[in-house]
């Protein structure tokens, strides 16, 4: 556990109780130091109680007169055995439900453009569950036929630094495995900035050595001219008069 728990009303606490700096509560509470700053003039966490970290077994006494006597030091959570072993919850990420309807154009959003993503990161990116992609994937969703991609991070479902992420362990992924991609692949094997920054491929080559340019003539625009309609019936008199003979 490198953060107290419940650290705005943490800070509450060290800023009503301590002379510490705005950058050592900041630094001990995972907060930025412009919003321990507003707390103090009263425009954050207004109405929150403060926590005590001394009292709830989380900072020494000790620690914090080390503190207030030096600027530069930093605060240090006392060690809690209770807290060992313990690791970040695994899964899929909590979406809010205002957010929910959105994950499923998200989901088909990635499986288009970016096929080479596993259910997994998916899952990350999105906060859903494999059947779920799987179902999209292979358009077998309930209402698959009425979903648009959307782009997950134009949604708000996740960061672009964080698609980045998962589309560059792909590229490394495929890379290990030794699969040929194309060039369009490899466009989206890269992240935004370095998209943005290669140039434009030419889809049609701009010259190429052999081939030359060329006009046709009078007389061939004339032989490759189409015959109008009229001209079937207006037969020469030669051709009647065989006709007429059988």
């Amino acid at each position: 556990m490198s953060k107290p728990i419940m650290a705005k009303a943490t800070a509450v606490w060290l800023v009503d109780n301590t002379t510490l700096t705005f950058k050592q509560i900041s630094d001990f509470c995972g907060l930025h130091e412009l919003e321990v700053q507003g707390i103090a003039d009263g425009d954050v966490a207004t109405g929150v109680k403060g926590f005590d970290p001394i009292a709830n077994n989380q900072l020494e006494q000790s620690e914090i007169d080390k503190a207030e006597a030096d600027p530069l030091h930093k605060l240090k959570l006392k060690f809690n055995p209770a807290a060992v072993g313990e690791e970040k919850r695994r899964g899929p990420r909590y979406t809010p439900l205002s957010k929910r309807q959105d994950r499923p154009a998200a989901i088909l959003w990635l499986v288009k453009f970016h096929p080479e993503l596993t259910d997994g990161q998916v899952s990350k990116l999105v906060g859903t569950t494999k059947p779920t992609i799987q179902a999209i994937r292979e358009r077998t969703h309930w209402n698959i036929s009425n979903i648009q991609p959307i782009d997950p991070v134009a949604l708000g479902l996740c960061k672009q630094s964080e698609l980045d992420s998962a589309v560059q362990k792909a590229a490394k992924r495929k890379a290990a495995e030794g699969s040929v991609m194309t060039d369009d692949e490899r466009r989206k094997l890269v992240t935004t900035e370095q998209s943005l920054g290669m140039e434009t491929e030419p889809k049609i080559p701009t010259a190429i050595s052999g081939l030359e340019t060329f006009s046709l003539s009078d007389d061939d625009e004339k032989e490759d001219a189409i015959p109008d309609a009229d001209s079937f019936f207006n037969l020469p008199n030669d051709v009647e008069d065989d006709e007429d003979e059988d």
